[in-house]
């Protein structure tokens, strides 16, 4: 059951959990209120377009309990979070209050939901992005104790110009018990460079799902490094364009680089003519590595995180990417 408060003398409901069917509501109050964030940074011809059905569907499943809906007191979708959790990484995103009701403090309230809900968990990262130019949205997340950390930049390059590639495999290779096997390497690798991390659900979503795949380099049967992505459309209505690399792994830089180039070729041989990746810049040899292959900067996220619940150091030459965007 939702918990129902006051807010403002306004009666609101939730958190309830997202399912499917929620789809076509989430889409508009989506594209609305982030058309409006753009409309008051400026960018006065901006027009958000709702994302992809099969999106909000890995967005929802991969959320679970934390897909978190509020509604007004005629029953409207008011405000959403999807909130994501793996191993102890949490993180929330995409989220919004619906336009005409903003200004209420319902921010404030879905962030802390978030935020409560994730410790209740044991989560010790929890973060988020936002746009780096909206002072607006820094400060109020600053007020939630959020702390401004380095940028996230989403990079892309032509799947064309670097689509000669190591041997790998796909996960949707195997099948049965040999794909579980190969899951559990992956889950085993990663944690032995960052503990408690756990990318299994949104590997397995991944290709239940059909929206893209996970290129695994291994050496002997030791795994090197992943590299989980998704083709499938952002937005609605549009056929696929481009390879998103959303979670990697790499053991190395040189592993880095192989899995960048076998991700390229993937694309390649799927007819698909380009390839990004959201890369941290803290990771500077793997964001020095994309700048000496072309890959060409269109976005950039300003990456924050909970006051004492940062990031986990990952070893030396170990690169971890993790998407906090969908």
């Amino acid at each position: 059951m939702g918990i129902k408060t006051w807010q403002h003398d306004r009666l609101i409901t939730g958190p309830v959990q997202a399912s499917v069917s929620d789809i076509e509501e989430l889409n508009r109050v989506f594209s609305d209120s982030f058309t409006d964030r753009y409309r008051r940074d400026g960018m006065i011809g901006v027009r958000v377009p709702p994302l992809n059905p099969d999106i909000w569907r890995y967005a929802i499943r991969d959320a679970g309990e934390g897909a978190m809906l509020w509604s007004d007191e005629e029953g409207e979708l008011l405000a959403f979070n999807m909130v994501h959790y793996s191993g102890v990484e949490g993180w929330m995103g995409p989220l919004a209050v619906r336009s005409d009701r903003q200004g209420e403090g319902l921010g404030k309230l879905i962030v802390n939901t978030a935020v409560d809900w994730l410790k209740d968990r044991g989560a010790t990262t929890i973060g988020l992005e936002t746009m780096p130019r909206t002072a607006e949205n820094i400060g109020f997340y600053s007020s939630l104790d959020f702390r401004p950390g380095y940028l996230t930049v989403t990079m892309g390059s032509p799947s064309t110009k670097h689509s000669i590639a190591p041997e790998y495999l796909l996960l949707s290779g195997p099948s049965g018990s040999s794909k579980a096997g190969l899951l559990e390497r992956c889950r085993e690798r990663l944690n032995l460079a960052a503990p408690g991390y756990d990318f299994t659900r949104e590997h397995q979503l991944t290709e239940e799902l059909g929206i893209g795949d996970t290129i695994i380099i291994e050496e002997g049967s030791e795994v090197r490094g992943f590299a989980l992505w998704h083709s499938a459309p952002l937005a609605n209505n549009k056929g696929p364009d481009e390879v998103r690399i959303l979670k990697l792994f790499a053991d190395s830089v040189d592993t880095f680089e192989k899995l960048i180039s076998s991700t390229a070729s993937c694309a390649a041989r799927s007819g698909i003519s380009r390839v990004t990746i959201r890369c941290q810049t803290a990771r500077k040899q793997a964001y020095s590595s994309l700048i000496m292959r072309g890959y060409q900067v269109s976005w950039t996220d300003l990456r924050m995180t909970l006051d004492g619940f940062e990031e986990t150091d990952v070893g030396e030459g170990v690169v971890l990417l993790s998407n906090w965007e969908i």
